[in-house]
């Protein structure tokens, strides 16, 4: 019915099968008028009224200026709208026009009329259109007007060709006008087209895609990617800097992501929240009755804040334990839950949406080639077919396979933005979220674990979400290809399927088994690494006992067990290759095998078996991909929890501190009570204070008293319990750990303000900065690294004070900010900064202090004992009323008045001695944190015993004391930047990893290997000829002997193929153990015989990451990018030799493909290492910046700099997505290309496969096509593992470099000294000159002394005057640059380092300890019985406490000996030197770490026990030294004075001077 209108429509037949049925095909008229007509015009139609829309919105483009492109559009469509004019024209004149001819009766049928005004039409649309595409903001192009251009080209190719060969066969023109007319506007069409695909980029956008390309890309220019070539070009000519990368569109940007993500977060949360309030009401209802346990709970937090002891505490607890744990499990649900993934989802809605649709016509079509297959070979078997089917069917696998790559492409671009976009929410809701975090919340995690959150567990999501559409996916093209399947080979498809889905349980148990030994390797992994940690953290004490040897073995026995376990889990991965390389081949055995023994009947042709085979390899893909992305999915459950639970958490309360102008006192506590928990009991106690403005209060009390939480609820950290707090004006803080940011040194004190260089001055001078800035090399503009490891612990607390008193506000609260500085030193900034005449003398001061000594000087003296305010009042009412306060002086006069006499030089020099031991929980070690940390810490220590074993790692960085380094680095950066790898990898480096792994070990896997792939080939080769029995027993029976052969044969050639991969994997996994363990030892060899200012000017991290990330690499990920690789290789070398075998004309395509594929992979590969480089570079400041704020919080918040540092946060995750996304965008742009290329493969396969037709067999034809088909995953891949490859290879590049620094001398030689060298213990320095590394200044210059036996000599001198260099000379930590020292007559420069180390004993001031047992730290070398060490522990003063352990001398010591104060730590120090009872002793100082009794103990000790050796003491604090029998003066690395103590105060020279700083006179002496 239809048919007949069409015809009567166009007045001509509208389909005849005869037109198809011969040589030359073509297409009737009237489809060419009708159909051809309607579809690109429908198209245009049905997108115009969107171009039309922004016709009528207000837009701000500007809209006066007119591009030349854009008039040569509207030109070409105006011409276009003349020849659908001058068509109706013709029409019209042929019709009625007055003719010479007689009027024909015949009128042009109805088409000649409508097909003219449709045009018409649709031009005047365009020309709308087109001026809509350039009102819309941003658009360059239009998609959618260039697939109009293009269908329209397309479907007039037909009635091109019709008119041409029409006129050709006819030999003239019959119609002229319109012949004319169609070919014009077919030109222009061609021209429109071309012009469609170019970007027309308007004036005020130029910037902008100079900046970002992406922005100006038109249509064609996005599918493929090739607005990345520049970046790509740029990249292969010179390696990539960060300067490089583009800027990132406004919808990458973190800003924007953060805030949509904040948006639906607040509504989810909210939710959340509520659903969790009504959960717990329901939960109070039905626990009414239990109520009464709760209150227990809070019991324990308490105990601390009363100043007990830890120890004591601990052993207490072991009972509670049990209630812990139920408590633990009750805690985990309690959090709003499940609010996230519809967080996520709904912030980015439009995208999830985008890339489905495109894996969903990406899986249609990958059903499509199969059918092309199946076609193409029963064309190939029947010779009588017309060719032009076969080139139809070549080109049609051709098209379908573009298409397919440009919606891959489009769809994995897509995932992995999103992919990046939600790792940077996550990071960035994150960072915000800790920055208001409240106490309990921060309490559940350290720093470590948020740290964790936004490193880990973002990645994690990251992960999943770039494979989140397999979901559905994989389900998805496993009933498709079920279905197909069941189409050609009817029910046998099952058995072949069965094998598949037993294979699934079977992978799950590998998995899983293969996840326990991964958790086992990571627990050997993270014991190592903490050992490594500990090491180059206490890599001086190693160096200085000449203990690595015993370090070295235990990491190696750690490191032997985890290569253990490495084994067995690479055998255990070579079954399951095993397993995996068998699948296809038993899939297709048992599908093929149950097919033709079914029924006689069954013949297998080659279109059944190429066909299967085709979609048995599309089947392989989610099969093996849905149980990998079920554990990846169950993985990031975990993950999302833990980022639940941590965003989902209280936060900080903001209304717990008032402004409220009404008050007249600056600040004001009114009956408040203050707890570091909601629930716990209160630390500080009905406080009542106020303070006027511009008063200096000061606050004393013993340790534990609540000082330091008086501040911190000043603050508002604190939960309110009771009453309130109001302060007038903004505040400042100096916390007692001096918080400095990793940002030069005028940074760290402008604080974000602006700089006045007057004011600027001011502060330093009056911070006693100036001299400290003259000796750093780059002044104000001195980088400081993290934690601010270059300065000394008084410089960092004077920096802190200064960032304080720049920042002009009105009320400052100093947290005992002079007890980290010399004595002198907290006299200059008490008068300069904080006293009655400081810089801050009209502001109000609230100072925690324990020198006595500035009492009298401050307005007003609060007093607290145990969290209760027991006196307020001036420094002689409070004396006078004989209350706590002069207890409290009582106390600490008494431990002076044996080393002073009047009460009026107790001011002077109390000073210098730390009045109070308030170092037990701020150690020197511990990482920096904030008040609010510290005390957390204290209180978690005892929770923390009780969790199950959870290990908290917390990078200890030892404060290095760089005094004399700072002065010889002047114009030197300290921390040497770390050599980024550019470039192609040396082929060296692979000669390298392979000798390690050894050769024969590598010329056997490549044999296996390669005689798999020998195997799969002639597999398939049986398999062709198989099908060729079809043809010959046509309709006569197939007998039963050939069908048991041929399934004989095709099964173990599978099975043979399995055999050699299992072999070798297996011969792989035992090289590359082999492989890692050699690289290990040497690169810890090597680490530990490197001297000491190797560690001086390198970050440990970098020297961890080694043992770390590259060791991990190593052993893990280059076996496997090695065993891929090969396979790939052997894979594609494979596919082209059959396709050669098959169709030999193909050899010619072979070359021009493979140069193209070379060029290619190599622009890809240079530009995407750099890439990935950039990224992991910019990755760190991420991190490193995140865990920098959280230990900063409580400065951060009091200053109220959150937002200053949100925007740095977001600049920092911007300059990483910098590098990311070109990351992403390279790996698509190289994927479109290569995918290109396997498409021309299988192109060129099946258009020879027509060409030759004659000559091949249909078998061979299906063969190669179907391997053509495969080849192009295979080639992406190879690339990609190529690329891996060389990003791995670079590990051993750089665990190399390592093993090859150059060592320190040897340490043992073959002049070995005498057995009980030295044995009077005399010392002589004869012209001694030392500097620290080539090329620097001379730190000492010319030292020439004699020490004799038994003396005691002090060693003094200001702050880089080489005091520690000189010890640092004795045990040649630094060789001498000229001259030499003796040890009784020994040069000491020609015995081994371990025979001088070991004969000389130091007592270090940063007592540094191991984790490991008592023994271990006493012992390493299990030299001494027991009774040894317990005389050493008893003359040290610790046998009580090590007897009250219950393990004794086996207790655990925790990481940097965190679990003992540090007086204790010191005492094991002592230990240590008692043990190994050497003729000399170095005694290098503790300054503030210890408290007076300890300092006592230690000093009688070594006046006892080492009388009969040679003491040297480098003095910090002039009263240890007056006892001395000389005492040497160093000033700027040369001795100046030499005596004994009263001669040299009688000289009154340079030690006379320092002795009157000090306050101390020769009447002292004397008294001593």
């Amino acid at each position: 019915m239809c048919a007949a209108a069409l015809e009567e429509y166009c007045g001509s037949i509208f389909w005849n099968a005869s037109y198809l049925n011969r040589e030359d095909p073509d297409l009737p008229v009237c489809v060419e008028q009708t159909v051809l007509v309607w579809i690109p015009l429908g198209f245009l139609w049905l997108c115009a009224p969107r171009h039309l829309m922004s016709l009528f919105r207000r837009t701000q483009v500007n809209t006066g200026h007119l591009s030349k492109l854009y008039l040569c559009k509207q030109l070409v469509v105006s011409m276009l709208l003349m020849t659908a004019i001058a068509a109706l024209a013709v029409t019209l004149g042929e019709d009625y026009g007055p003719s010479k001819d007689p009027p024909s009766t015949v009128k042009h049928p109805a088409v000649y009329y409508a097909n003219p005004v449709l045009y018409t039409v649709t031009w005047i649309l365009l020309l709308l259109c087109q001026e809509g595409v350039r009102r819309r903001e941003g658009a360059v192009d239009s998609t959618t007007l260039f697939v109009f251009w293009l269908l329209l080209v397309l479907c007039d190719v037909f009635p091109f060709q019709t008119f041409l060969r029409e006129a050709l066969k006819l030999g003239e023109i019959t119609d002229v006008p319109r012949f004319c007319l169609f070919y014009i506007s077919f030109g222009l069409e061609l021209i429109a087209l071309i012009l469609s695909a170019v970007a027309d980029i308007p004036l005020e956008a130029k910037e902008l895609v100079r900046k970002n390309p992406e922005a100006g890309a038109a249509f064609l220019s996005r599918i493929t990617f090739n607005w990345f070539n520049s970046m790509v070009l740029k990249g292969y000519k010179q390696p990539l800097v960060q300067e490089d990368m583009w800027e990132l569109s406004e919808a990458d940007g973190t800003a924007y992501i953060n805030q949509r993500f904040q948006h639906f977060m607040e509504s989810d949360l909210g939710a959340a929240r509520v659903r969790f309030q009504n959960r717990l009401k329901k939960k109070c209802v039905e626990r009414g009755d239990k109520a009464q346990e709760e209150p227990f709970q809070n019991g324990l937090s308490n105990g601390l804040g009363k100043g007990v002891s830890q120890d004591v505490l601990m052993m207490g607890e072991k009972g509670k334990k049990e209630d812990e744990k139920k408590k633990e499990k009750k805690k985990e649900e309690e959090y709003p839950n499940s609010w996230m993934i519809t967080t996520i989802y709904k912030t980015f809605k439009g995208i999830l949406i985008e890339s489905a649709f495109f894996k969903l016509l990406q899986d249609l079509l990958s059903f499509a080639s199969p059918q092309l297959l199946k076609l193409m070979i029963s064309y190939t078997q029947d010779t009588s077919r017309y060719t032009w089917e076969g080139y139809l069917y070549a080109v049609l696998l051709l098209v379908v396979a573009i298409l397919q790559s440009l919606f891959l492409q489009q769809y994995f671009q897509r995932c992995f933005v999103l992919g990046m976009k939600v790792r940077t929410a996550i990071m960035a809701a994150v960072y915000k979220k800790a920055l208001v975090v409240s106490n309990e919340a921060r309490k559940e995690s350290t720093v470590g674990e948020t740290v964790n959150l936004m490193s880990a567990d973002a990645q994690r999501f990251n992960d999943v979400t770039n494979f989140i559409h397999l979901l559905w996916s994989c389900p998805l093209q496993i009933i498709l290809s079920i279905v197909f399947l069941w189409l050609e080979l009817g029910p046998s498809v099952l058995a072949g399927l069965a094998v598949m889905v037993l294979m699934v349980p079977v992978n799950g148990l590998l998995a899983t088994k293969a996840r326990n030994f991964q958790i086992e390797n990571m627990k050997f992994k993270d014991k190592r690494l903490k050992i490594m940690n500990e090491i180059l953290n206490g890599i001086k004490i190693l160096k200085l006992y000449a203990w690595e040897p015993s370090f070295q073995a235990q990491v190696e026995d750690i490191r032997g067990q985890e290569l253990h376990v490495m084994r067995k889990f690479a055998y255990l991965t070579s079954v399951s290759t095993f397993i995996f390389s068998c699948a296809p081949a038993l899939v297709s055995l048992a599908t093929f095998a149950v097919f033709v023994g079914v029924s006689p009947s069954n013949v297998l042709t080659a279109e059944k078996a190429f066909t299967s085979i085709s979609l048995f390899n599309i089947l392989r893909f989610p099969l093996a991909m849905l149980p990998m992305l079920i554990a990846a999915i169950v993985q990031t459950t975990v993950s999302r929890k833990r980022l639940e639970k941590f965003l989902g958490g209280e936060d900080l309360e903001s209304d717990i501190v008032r402004h409220d102008t009404s008050f007249n006192s600056a600040v004001s506590i009114c009956d408040g009570s203050f707890a570091w928990e909601k629930e716990a009991e209160p630390l500080l106690k009905n406080v009542s204070l106020d303070i006027k403005p511009g008063r200096l209060v000061a606050v004393v009390g013993a340790v534990g008293s609540g000082k330091s939480s008086l501040m911190s609820a000043l603050l508002g950290e604190m939960h309110s319990i009771k009453g309130f707090i109001n302060i007038l004006g903004s505040l400042a803080f100096v916390p007692q750990q001096a918080w400095i940011q990793n940002a030069t040194l005028r940074d760290n004190i402008l604080f974000g303000s602006p700089h006045e260089e007057r004011r600027f001055q001011e502060v330093i001078q009056a911070c006693a900065l100036a001299p400290d800035l003259e000796l750093l090399p780059g002044g104000d503009l001195t980088e400081i690294g993290e934690k601010g490891i270059n300065l000394s612990g008084g410089q960092k607390q004077r920096v802190s004070l200064a960032r304080a008193a720049y920042s002009q506000a009105d009320i400052y609260l100093l947290d005992d900010p002079l007890s980290a500085v010399d004595s002198h030193v907290g006299k200059h900034l008490f008068d300069k900064v904080i006293g009655p005449n400081g810089l801050l003398k009209d502001r109000t001061r609230i100072l925690v202090t324990h020198g006595v000594s500035f009492l009298p000087y401050v307005d007003e003296i609060v007093v607290l004992v145990d969290g209760v305010v027991s006196e307020v009042g001036t420094y002689n009412s409070l004396r006078a009323s004989k209350g706590a306060f002069s207890e409290f002086l009582d106390t600490y006069a008494k431990e002076q008045s044996n080393r002073t006499h009047s009460d009026s030089d107790l001011c002077q020099d109390i000073a210098d001695v730390e009045l109070i031991p308030e170092r037990e929980d701020t150690q020197p070690d511990s990482p920096l944190e904030d008040t609010v940390s510290v005390t957390l810490k204290r209180e978690s220590s005892i929770r923390r015993s009780q969790r199950k074993g959870s290990v908290r790692l917390r990078k200890t960085s030892s404060i290095r004391k760089l005094e004399d380094v700072d002065q010889s680095k002047k114009g030197q950066r300290l921390i040497e930047k770390e050599t980024m790898e550019t470039g192609q990898v040396k082929f060296s480096v692979y000669i390298q990893y392979m000798r390690a792994i050894g050769w024969g070990y590598a010329a056997m896997v490549f044999l296996f290997y390669f005689t798999q792939n020998i195997a799969f080939i002639g597999q398939n080769l049986w398999l062709s000829d198989w099908t060729n029995d079809a043809v010959e027993y046509y309709n006569i029976t197939y007998p039963n002997w050939k069908r048991d052969t041929r399934v004989g044969v095709f099964g173990a050639l599978g099975v043979a193929q399995g055999i050699f991969v299992f072999l070798g994997t297996l011969l792989m996994a035992n090289a590359s153990v082999a492989a890692s363990r050699i690289l290990h030892t040497r690169l810890l060899n090597n680490i530990l015989r490197v001297p000491m200012v190797f560690f001086d000017t390198t970050p440990i991290g970098r020297v961890v990451n080694r043992f770390a990330k590259d060791i991990f690499t190593v052993d893990e990920a280059i076996p496997q990018s090695l065993r891929s690789w090969l396979m790939c290789l052997l894979g594609v070398l494979g596919t082209l030799f059959v396709i050669c075998l098959a169709t030999p004309f193909f050899t010619i395509i072979i070359i021009p493909l493979a140069l193209v594929y070379y060029f290619v992979q190599r622009f890809y590969v240079a530009s995407s290492r750099q890439l990935r480089r950039l990224d992991s570079v910019s990755r760190s400041p991420i991190y490193s910046h995140f865990s920098e704020t959280v230990s900063g919080l409580s400065v951060i918040r009091a200053y109220g700099h959150q937002e200053r540092f949100l925007k740095h946060n977001e600049i920092t995750i911007d300059e990483n997505l910098k590098s990311v996304y070109p990351w992403i965008v390279s790996n698509r742009w190289l994927a479109i290309r290569l995918e290109f290329l396997g498409n021309l493969v299988v192109f060129f396969a099946s258009l020879f496969a027509v060409i030759s037709r004659k000559s091949l067999n249909s078998g061979l034809v299906g063969m190669s096509i179907s391997y053509a088909l495969n080849v192009t995953q295979t080639l992406n891949w190879l690339v990609r593992m190529t690329s891996d490859l060389e990003t791995n290879i670079v590990a051993v590049e750089r665990v190399s470099e390592y093993s090859e620094l150059e060592n320190e001398a040897k340490w043992v030689t073959d002049t070995r000294p005498p057995e009980k060298w030295p044995t009077a213990g005399r010392l002589q320095f004869e012209n001694y000159m030392v500097r620290y590394r080539p090329g620097l200044d001379l730190v000492l210059h010319g030292i020439t002394c004699a020490i004799d036996s038994t003396e005691k000599i002090g060693i003094v001198g200001r702050t880089g005057a080489g005091k520690s260099s000189l010890t640092n000379c004795l045990f040649r930590i630094i060789e001498a640059a000229e001259g030499r020292i003796l040890i009784d007559d020994i040069d000491i420069s020609t015995v081994g380092l371990h025979d001088l180390r070991n004969r000389l004993t130091i007592i270090p001031q940063d007592p540094v300890l191991f984790s490991g047992t008592l023994r271990m730290n006493l012992d390493p070398f299990d030299k001494f019985s027991d009774e040894d060490l317990w005389r050493a522990l008893e003359l040290s003063h610790l046998k009580d406490y090590v007897a009250g352990l219950q393990e004794g001398l086996q207790h655990e010591v925790s990481e940097g000996g965190e679990n003992l104060s540090v007086g204790q730590r010191q005492l094991l120090c002592l230990a240590r030197a008692l043990l190994r009872k050497s003729r000399i002793l170095i005694l290098d100082e503790a300054t503030a770490a210890v408290d007076l009794e300890t300092d006592d103990l230690i000093q009688n000790t070594i006046r006892k026990e080492f009388s009969h050796c040679t003491v040297l003491t480098i003095a910090h604090r002039l009263k240890s030294v007056m006892d001395s029998s000389r005492i040497m003066v160093l000033d700027a690395g040369k001795i100046v004075e030499f005596d004994s103590p009263s001669n040299l105060l009688s000289k009154q020279g340079h030690f006379f001077a320092m002795a009157k700083d000090a306050g101390i006179t020769l009447e002292d002496i004397t008294a001593l």
